[in-house]
Parts: C-alpha cells; sequence; structure tokens
C-alpha cells in the first residue's frame, strides 16, 4: 500500500516510523514533512491547507490512504473534499471536526449528552464578556473558541488578570479569528490525563492513557505549549475510573455522534481532568495529539495499518492491539522563546549519538529542516527524545540521557517530564 500523511511534526513522524514497520506498506510520503519523515518517506513540498495540490498529489502517486495529522486542514474540511473526490482519508469530516475546532460547539454538544465536563458560559461580546468576569468567582479559565495551537487556554486568578486576557483574545485579536468567541468556565482541580480512542461511527477503541505536560516549564509554571513532553501509562487511571470513562465520556459521545449524524471516522482524543467528582471532560481533539503520539507509537507492537483501515471500515470490534507493558517517555527539545516567536535555522548536532545510546531511544522530529546539508531548527518545538523503560524511572533515566547528547543553541526543556510518578 501507499499511503499519504499530511502535516509536518513529531505526530506525524512517528505514524510515518510505525506505519514503516508494516510488511503491507510499500511507499509513504508527507506532505510537507520535515527532516525525519524525510528519513522514512518521501517529502512532498506542499502546504497542509492547499486542498486541491494534496489531492493531486494523493492521485498522481496512486495513494491507497491519506492520514491526516494536523487539526486546522480537518476543521477546514479536508476530509470532505477528498472523499468528494472517491480517495480514502483517515479523519473527520468538517462537521464532525468542529468538536475541536469550536469549543462552545463541543461544550454544547456535552451538555446535550451529559458528558461531564466544567460549567461553562460562551461570550461573542467583550462587554458582556468583561462584564461577566467582574462578578465570577477565581480562579477561572478563559478558552478561546477555536484553533490556537494549544496555546489559546489561560487560568485568570482575579478578575484584573480576565479582563486583560479578553482584550487580548476578542480586541487585540492575538489568536485571530479563533478568540473572537471566548469560553469562560470553572476551574477543575485534579489530575490531567490525556485518552486516545479510534472511533468507527458504531464502535470505539481505547488506546493505553498519557499524560501530557503543558506548561513550559517546570513545576507547571508559565504559559500553555502545544505540549513539553508525555508519559504512558500516566499512572492515574485505575480499573474503575477507567470503566467510569467508558459509561460517562465514550459511550455517550458515540450515541451523541448518531444523534447528531455527525460522521466521525478518525481519532478521538480528549482531555481530561479527574477531578474528586470523577472524570471530567476539559477539551475535544480530533485527531493524534502530538507528542502523545509519540509515546503510544513506542508502546505499540502490533501493526497501526489495520487499525486505521477497520476506522474506515467500521470494523474496529473486530481488533486487537498489543502493547508493550513498558513505560514510554517523550521529552520535547524546544527552540528559545517558545511558545513565542523563536529564532529559525539554528544548527543541530548530537541525534545519531542521542539515538545510539539505547536500543529503545527514537528522536522524532518536529520543527527541523535540511538546507544545504546541515539540520537546522524549523520551529518552536524542535524534537522529541523517545523511549521506553522498565517504569517511569528506567524511562526518564534513558530520556533526558539521551537528550544531553543533542544540542542547539538555546535549547530548552522540562527537567520533570513523569517525575510526579515517582516523587
Amino acid at each position: 500500500m501507499k499511503l499519504l500523511i499530511i502535516g509536518s511534526g513529531g505526530r506525524e513522524h512517528a505514524l510515518l516510523w510505525k506505519l514503516k514497520q508494516s510488511p503491507r506498506v510499500t511507499e509513504l510520503y508527507c506532505a510537507p514533512g520535515n527532516a525525519g519523515t524525510a528519513e522514512v518517506a518521501t517529502n512532498l513540498p506542499i502546504d497542509v491547507m492547499d486542498f486541491p495540490a494534496l489531492l493531486q498529489a494523493a492521485q498522481s502517486h496512486q495513494i491507497d490512504l491519506t492520514i491526516v495529522g494536523p487539526d486546522a486542514p480537518l476543521a477546514a474540511g479536508v476530509v470532505d473534499f477528498f472523499e468528494a473526490a472517491g480517495e480514502r482519508i483517515f479523519g473527520p469530516t468538517a462537521s464532525a471536526a468542529r468538536l475541536e475546532s469550536s469549543k462552545s460547539f463541543a461544550k454544547e454538544f456535552m451538555k446535550r449528552h451529559q458528558i461531564p465536563t466544567a460549567a461553562s458560559e460562551t461570550f461573542s461580546d467583550l462587554k458582556q464578556a468583561v462584564a461577566y468576569a467582574h462578578a465570577a468567582a477565581y480562579p477561572l479559565v478563559l478558552k478561546a473558541d477555536g484553533l490556537a495551537l494549544g496555546k489559546g487556554v489561560v487560568i485568570a486568578n482575579d478578575a484584573e488578570e480576565a479582563v486583560r486576557v479578553l482584550h487580548q483574545f476578542m480586541e487585540e485579536k492575538i489568536f485571530g479569528e479563533a478568540g473572537m468567541t471566548v469560553v469562560i468556565e470553572e476551574f477543575l482541580s485534579g489530575k490531567e490525563c490525556s485518552l486516545h480512542a479510534l472511533i468507527d461511527g458504531k464502535h470505539y477503541l481505547l488506546f493505553p492513557d498519557a499524560r501530557d505536560h503543558k506548561k513550559i516549564f517546570d513545576g507547571d509554571r508559565g504559559l500553555n505549549t502545544g505540549g513539553m513532553g508525555t508519559i504512558s501509562p500516566s499512572g492515574i487511571l485505575t480499573p474503575a475510573l477507567e470503566e467510569q470513562i467508558h459509561k460517562t465520556i465514550l459511550r455517550p459521545f458515540l450515541r451523541g455522534l448518531a444523534a447528531e449524524k455527525l460522521l466521525f471516522r478518525g481519532m478521538l482524543f480528549p482531555g481530561l481532568m479527574i477531578t474528586p467528582a470523577g472524570p471530567k471532560v476539559l477539551e475535544f481533539n480530533c485527531r493524534f495529539g502530538d507528542p502523545e503520539t509519540q509515546v503510544l507509537m513506542k508502546r505499540l507492537e502490533s501493526d497501526l495499518l489495520p487499525l486505521l483501515e477497520a476506522t474506515l471500515d467500521g470494523t474496529l470490534d473486530q481488533q486487537q492491539p498489543v502493547w508493550d507493558e513498558c513505560t514510554a517517555l517523550c521529552v520535547i527539545l524546544a527552540a528559545a522563546g517558545y511558545p513565542g516567536p523563536v529564532e529559525k535555522g539554528v544548527a543541530i548536532a548530537g541525534i545519531e549519538t542521542a539515538q545510539n545510546s539505547d536500543s529503545e531511544t527514537m528522536v522524532f522530529h518536529a520543527g527541523t529542516e535540511k538546507r544545504n546539508g546541515r539540520l537546522q531548527t524549523n520551529g518552536g518545538r524542535v524534537l522529541g527524545v523517545t523511549t521506553l523503560g522498565a517504569n517511569a524511572q528506567a524511562a526518564r533515566s534513558k530520556a533526558y540521557a539521551a537528550t544531553d547528547f543533542i544540542f542547539f543553541e538555546g535549547k530548552q526543556y522540562r527537567r520533570d517530564i513523569g517525575a510526579s510518578q515517582i516523587f
């Protein structure tokens, strides 16, 4: 089979790395890809939002299956576009992808189908939002309604901070149209955990859980990012909690899709808060997570391709993937300035040494490119050092040892990924 993956991050590199192991895969393509994807696939210099060019590439290369990585093309309807041309593509339609692209839509969906989530109000009028902020109890969570690369969430500790953020979102438009509508919701306390479940419209297949570390600095301090590292399993879920998630979140989600006739064939990636009252949904994502995919692909022992095909064919109930019982851990190496503006074109060294430091270690590329034979940075999150260990402590030891071999000017990373499972 010939496969095309749309995207250019660590998620896409990890998916390609895993799919290359499938005996049925003959050719892999990635659009636009990065320096790492070029080592396992043929990169195509096509923007993820250029649907006609992507479709032409799929047709000219006789692609059997296209897999969408990022959220933006899903929200804009790339699946609808490909399916209208008779092409096989993995991901939800634009209508179903609203569960990620519009937080207000997702909130209303959860309310309609009794899926537990934080109480919230939605505002498109700045004056009304400010008035609500002045009268509210704190802390509060402010979320840009649309897609904001994982950065459009702020926890406000008082009215002054909340009003400032509302002006940034709705008046200064720091996230463009994505922040013109704002969801203000109650602050939930507890422990965060990420889930992944393939959805074929009739069935779902739950993957092992993971935990992302969203804040830029150790101790969960600083600004939100797209993710600074992950560990799987999270160490949070018990069998009882998992059964509660099936009963209160995943089964009602499937029933909601059917009731509202939303065509969802792809990956559901909900962020959860495990509160004293039980699991509650922080947000829905409608694609593989990044950097969660890096640790999940390291743990998946069986072939990924049949799972993707079963998702499209409505036969997920017949799949039984095999997972490594070890702990997988990913440390993200980011450019100086991230999650703000970053300098690109900084030379990178030491990746081969890092990968050779342990047989289970893999360095997944995110913001990288090769120019004139020189590997250099090309984004905020640059690399994901990912490994397997017998437990969290062993995985941390391997990942951080490998991290020390990699150098680029301004390299920043968290030193506490997975630490909460040990200390």
